[in-house]
């Protein structure tokens, strides 16, 4: 007899349901959230195991690469599709999370998410760090800011070299302010070189990677943007062709359609949230700042003009994903005439 089983995780623990193949519970239990302790359960022989469901999130890499190791059939699934499916359960509890879950996996009502690899996982860990070293210094800068501007010291504009000679210039002559923002200046100093550490790591890494030397020759396209693609992509060839990469990155507008009615709202916004922040960026970059003439600038001038700057960035962005897939695939570089561009998104 074929089994299911849901796997709900916490922290500490992970709840565990066991169904059969007509959807009897078979096993309840919890056990500590570790994948030993996982694999030790799920591996008895007395269950057939055809699939067995792992709701995506903080934990979820690490469990379903430690389950899957073992041979069992993990599935990671995706977090909206579930939370949508169990809204219809009157308690919620991770008892009975895992017992949704488990019928899920068993009517096969579910949506599965790609699991990066180890190598896409550590780069978006050195993204991730450095965008909060980033973030801590200029809220560090933001705060100076308020608070010498609360007796009068406006900073003014300054650039991130000369900010701290600026400020020392201020509070001169002010021995408490001097005490006050001294402690924040050695902060913002710390976070700033180490931020330069990460940046430099990032730079070394994106030089002896040949597909993302490759995304760089498309203009507004930098070191940032470029290996942030290569993470969140990690295996081009899971797409079933390159205009799905914009949907993936909530890039494409929501339907809403029932009877006579029919509304196409914002985008969607789901998906990676910084990769669609760094799209957003680098085509916001290439309207404003890259002087060089390119088709695909044309192209977003023209929508620029008939449905404002707003939505052109927005459609340049979701363009600049489907070619940078398509350059991934190809292994070609960013063609700057349309005569020679291949892709029609």
């Amino acid at each position: 007899m074929k089994h299911y089983a849901g796997l709900d995780v916490s922290l500490k623990e992970t709840s565990v349901c066991i169904v059969d193949e007509m959807g009897a519970i078979r096993r309840e239990v919890k056990v500590p959230s570790h994948p030993e302790d996982l694999v030790r359960l799920l591996q008895d022989p007395a269950w057939q195991f055809e699939r067995i469901g792992l709701e995506a999130g903080p934990l979820s890499q690490w469990l379903f690469d430690g389950v899957a190791e073992a041979g069992l059939p993990v599935v990671c699934i995706e977090t909206r599709h579930t939370k949508a499916f169990l809204k219809a359960q009157v308690n919620k509890s991770d008892r009975n999370d895992a017992r949704g879950i488990a019928q899920m996996m068993r009517v096969n009502l579910f949506r599965p998410v790609h699991v990066k690899t180890l190598a896409s996982q550590k780069r978006r860990a050195l993204l991730t760090a450095r965008k909060v070293l980033q973030e801590k210094s200029l809220a560090i800068e933001n705060d100076i800011r308020g608070l010498l501007r609360n007796f009068g010291l406006k900073v003014g504009v300054v650039g991130k070299i000369g900010f701290e000679q600026r400020i020392r210039e201020l509070v001169e002559g002010m021995p408490d302010l001097t005490e006050i923002t001294a402690p924040l200046l050695s902060a913002r100093r710390t976070l700033r070189e180490q931020f330069a550490t990460l940046h430099s790591k990032l730079l070394s890494i994106v030089r002896d990677d040949a597909v993302c030397r490759r995304l760089m020759t498309i203009p507004g396209v930098g070191p940032v943007v470029s290996l942030a693609f290569r993470a969140t992509i990690d295996i081009p060839a899971r797409f079933r062709n390159s205009k799905a990469v914009g949907p993936m990155l909530g890039l494409t507008p929501v339907l809403n359609q029932s009877g006579e009615s029919k509304r196409v709202g914002r985008i969607s916004l789901c998906g990676d949230e910084m990769m669609r922040h760094l799209l957003y960026e680098a085509a916001q970059v290439m309207l404003t700042r890259v002087q060089k003439w390119s088709w695909l600038k044309a192209w977003a001038i023209n929508i620029a003009r008939r449905r404002g700057h707003q939505k052109a960035i927005v459609a340049l962005a979701r363009r600049l994903a489907v070619i940078m897939h398509r350059m991934w695939i190809d292994g070609t570089e960013f063609r700057w005439t349309r005569e020679a561009t291949p892709i029609a998104a």
